[in-house]
């Protein structure tokens, strides 16, 4: 088994050499410049690698933009194994990224939690507390706090004259 950065570099071989075939290389209509390498995975025994895109446009556009990849992956195959000199070259699956429609997702949310919170800080505007401002009680400064009179002068431990108590 390969390690790690092997699998990472051919990854990134494939990602560039798919790229730039796709742009030169291959004359199908339907792989215009609309497709984008977006990434690139290669197993750990570097025998398959998985290449991510998206295409610009509609659902007819990526529909084409598919078929147009799947005729193309011998082609691209060769190349990529042209280009990277191992003894196998890997084979190639071709992914639409979901990252495009999960970022429109998160943003249409976003903008739906701006909204509410426009809404809350329009209604909160003129508004003012219910109670006081201090909702906590404080005892009066005219009373004692235990209601008992005065405190004793020696400390409760003898009568007034300061003798111990017998």
């Amino acid at each position: 088994m390969a390690d790690n950065a092997r699998a990472k570099r051919l990854a990134d071989l494939i990602r560039e050499v798919v790229a730039q075939k796709l742009q030169r290389g291959i004359k199908d209509p339907r792989l215009g410049s609309h497709v984008t390498i977006t990434d690139t995975r290669v197993t750990g025994d570097l025998r398959e690698a998985t290449v991510f895109y998206t295409v610009y446009g509609d659902d007819e556009e990526r529909a084409a933009a598919a078929a147009g990849l799947e005729s193309a992956k011998g082609v691209l195959r060769s190349e990529v194994g042209r280009a990277a000199g191992v003894k196998f070259t890997p084979t190639l699956a071709f992914v639409a990224d979901a990252l495009p429609d999960t970022a429109r997702t998160i943003e249409d949310l976003l903008d739906k939690a701006r909204a509410s919170d426009a809404k809350v800080r329009e209604a909160s505007a003129g508004a003012s507390y219910a109670g006081e401002s201090d909702p906590y009680r404080k005892p009066d400064e005219s009373e004692e706090p235990d209601g008992s009179g005065e405190a004793d002068s020696t400390g409760g431990t003898g009568n007034k004259d300061g003798d111990a108590a017998e």
